[in-house]
């Protein structure tokens, strides 16, 4: 898998997540846990990854919704 967004912002992170739903893109989204260690504070951003075989797709998907400046893009 590789890694499509990396964000503190949890709004961002369920849009996203409706859009990958949408178009059926497989996802998952990972460190939304550590929370629990970091108080709520939102200082760990969290990250959504997608298939390999995906992260094109994904990537245009993000683009057309506005969300272009959100794309990791190995090292940002």
């Amino acid at each position: 898998m590789r890694e499509l967004v990396r964000t503190n912002d949890a709004v961002v992170v369920s849009a996203i997540e409706a859009l990958l739903k949408g178009a059926h893109i497989h996802h998952m989204v990972v460190d939304q846990n550590i929370s629990v260690l970091e108080g709520s504070i939102g200082i760990f951003p969290r990250r959504i990854l997608v298939g390999d075989d995906q992260l094109k797709t994904a990537q245009t998907l993000l683009e057309n919704a506005g969300f272009a400046h959100e794309i990791w893009r190995d090292g940002r």
